[in-house]
């Protein structure tokens, strides 16, 4: 049992992996050790399964090999111990589904640890309560590995008589098994077979202990195997009698002996042999000793052969009429069953149906067939086959080259709705359900009619200014751009674009009208607006026209730079970048930073503060990181050591 405990666990150890440290994921903790608990569980499932299946079970092999091991081995025992070690392994899986879920609700590695060994050790004492039935499951696997390979249904001849008769040296003689032989009584003590040829067949010939003339409620397991075997093998049984008396037994115990046990002889072929004839030749028995053998032999329908295995006296004669009387049991067997006769039939078995009504019922033929037949009921041998699938792609280029349209097969409505593509599928949606029969000309019209919308301008789209409004549009005007503005301000807020306070109301004013926007926000208005008339300046020479070149007028705004054309005012005047100064968080630090005040370049900082917050949110370590953890934690390491300080260790 040890040593089964051992496989268990150094398999567990070899075949799982075996790092774990504390600063893993507890996922992974967990993964971990319920992965060896799971991999031991499987481990015992697997050998003591093993153990269940490989045993013979006594209900599905042959009669004589079932009452052998209930002789042998005590079939309730047997049964038990098998019983206990399915049990043991259905208590173990139950053990690792407890342990499994507990498992799962671990918090540390440690909790981890505690549950996986407690969930081990007690699949080992489980195991450790199976040593008994273990053990006797062992002793019985190696008995059993010693039994003789014994085929029940074989041509077989069986020896059998008192002990020390002449059995095994029979055996010897004309087989080629080496059983001993000795002086005393019951030196075969078990079953042995050895093997012969006769007529180019194999034949097997069994050996079986002594028996004794004695009811069979005290016959001991020795005796009982031969009595197996007397009951259950189809045999020719050779009764071996020793007329020189020497076994130990007189002649009349011998006969007594014959006579119980001949109901075991029942369907078979018996023959009595009078062995040891060299001691006292069979003519010169006493005649009443002679008559009383040849009358039991006479009841039982035995053939009477005297033999010697000293001088070898009639032992070719005792195997030629022991083998031949079974071989034409054998074949008259057969015969009377029906089996053997001259023609194929016999080998084959032809079910016929009952009736089980007086309903006369005609053989059917189906029209197809019966549309091939002549008049006599016969198909013409030159009748065109129907053309298959194969024959079409031998036809059509062989294997690889011919595919088979298998739509040529369906079962629809119409013939030509086969080879259809539709109903096809688009985003999980059937097209066919939102196919009209009129779709294709209304879409057409559809189109006309948009294509004579375009035509006469009704999609033009006309930007409006502000000085052609009425008093209504211009409040609605206003108040949409209003909106806009609010709304693109909160986007850019959702970015982390910082705006400068009062940027909005700078566009399209002089540099006095700038400076004092920007110091009434708090802003030092001659810095900003001079950087923004740096960024204005080198912006507009990049557009500005020579007004010999295109013909069109150039107007200066208020501080007498000049600007764009009035042509191109209305789509240049409003660009995304002169609407809004937008300064981005790390942009801000360099330029305009210093025009701000303490309290607005703390929330430039508080505010690029909180965009990395939101921005590395998500970035946590995890176990793709690279990480070195120091390999032995410090109460492993910690304590006496000779010669070393312990602060040095497990650096």
């Amino acid at each position: 049992m040890a040593d089964f405990i051992d496989i268990v666990l150094t398999r567990t150890q070899r075949k799982t992996p075996t790092v774990i440290h504390p600063g893993f994921k507890i996922t992974r903790i967990r993964s971990f050790y319920m992965r060896k608990v799971k991999f031991t569980q499987q481990t015992i499932e697997e050998k003591l399964g093993a153990i269940v299946t490989d045993f013979p079970r006594l209900d599905d092999i042959h009669p004589f090999y079932a009452d052998l091991m209930n002789i042998l081995y005590d079939r309730d025992h047997f049964k038990l111990a098998l019983g206990q070690v399915n049990t043991a392994k259905t208590l173990i899986q139950n053990l690792t589904k407890d342990y499994l879920r507990l498992m799962k609700y671990a918090d540390s590695l440690y909790r981890a640890k505690q549950l996986k060994r407690a969930a081990l050790g007690r699949m080992m004492t489980v195991l450790k309560k199976l040593k008994a039935s273990l053990g006797y499951l062992e002793e019985i696997r190696k008995h059993i590995s010693r039994l003789p390979a014994l085929d029940p249904n074989t041509r077989t001849l069986l020896l059998t008589g008192y002990p020390n008769v002449g059995k095994s040296s029979f055996m010897n003689k004309v087989t080629r098994a080496d059983v001993d032989v000795q002086p005393y009584a019951f030196t075969t003590k078990a079953l042995f077979v050895g093997h012969m040829d006769h007529r180019l067949l194999r034949w097997q010939v069994v050996d079986t202990p002594g028996i004794l003339d004695r009811p069979l409620e005290e016959r001991n397991t020795i005796e009982m195997q031969a009595i197996t075997a007397l009951a259950h093998l189809q045999c020719c049984v050779l009764y071996f009698l020793d007329v020189s008396e020497q076994c130990g037994y007189p002649m009349e115990e011998q006969l007594k002996l014959f006579e119980s046990i001949q109901p075991l002889f029942a369907n078979k072929q018996v023959m009595i042999v009078a062995n040891k004839t060299d001691v006292i030749p069979y003519e010169d028995l006493p005649a009443a000793v002679r008559q009383r053998i040849e009358e039991v032999a006479s009841k039982a329908g035995a053939d009477l052969v005297p033999m010697s295995n000293v001088s070898e006296e009639n032992i070719g004669k005792l195997k030629t009429a022991a083998c031949d009387k079974l071989l034409e049991a054998r074949v008259d067997a057969k015969l009377s069953a029906g089996r053997v006769k001259d023609s194929v039939m016999s080998r084959i078995t032809v079910a016929m149906p009952k009736p089980r009504d007086d309903v006369k019922r005609e053989a059917f033929i189906p029209e197809s067939v019966r549309a091939r037949m002549d008049n006599n009921g016969i198909i013409a041998e030159n009748d065109t086959k129907r053309q298959t699938e194969k024959d079409l792609m031998v036809a059509n280029g062989g294997a690889g080259v011919y595919v088979c349209d298998y739509r040529k097969y369906y079962k629809l409505e119409e013939d030509e709705w086969k080879f259809d593509a539709i109903p096809e599928f688009m985003e999980g949606k059937n097209v066919m359900d939102f196919f009209d029969e009129d779709i294709e000309s209304r879409l057409q019209d559809l189109e006309d009619e948009e294509k004579a919308l375009e035509e006469q301008g009704a999609y033009a789209v006309e930007e409006l200014d502000g000085e052609e409004l009425n008093e209504e549009e211009l409040l609605l005007y206003q108040a949409i751009k209003e909106k806009q503005t609010m709304t693109r301000a909160e986007s850019h807020k959702k970015k982390g674009l910082v705006k400068t306070p009062g940027a909005g109301v700078l566009v399209g004013r002089g540099r006095k009208a700038v400076e004092d926007q920007l110091e009434k926000s708090g802003f030092e208005g001659t810095t900003v607006a001079e950087n923004m008339r740096g960024r204005k300046r080198t912006r507009a020479q990049s557009r500005k026209r020579d007004e010999g070149t295109d013909g069109m007028e150039v107007e200066e705004d208020e501080s007498g730079e000049r600007g764009v054309s009035k042509a191109r005012k209305r789509s240049v005047s409003r660009t995304r970048e002169a609407s809004t100064m937008r300064v981005r968080p790390k942009a801000a630090t360099k330029g305009p930073k210093a025009a701000l005040s303490e309290d607005q370049r703390k929330q430039v900082l508080k505010k690029e503060r909180s965009l990395e917050r939101h921005v590395f949110r998500h970035a946590k370590r995890g176990e793709a990181d690279r990480m070195h953890w120091p390999k032995l934690v410090k109460h492993m390491n910690s304590g006496k050591s000779q010669g070393v300080k312990t602060s040095t260790i497990g650096r």
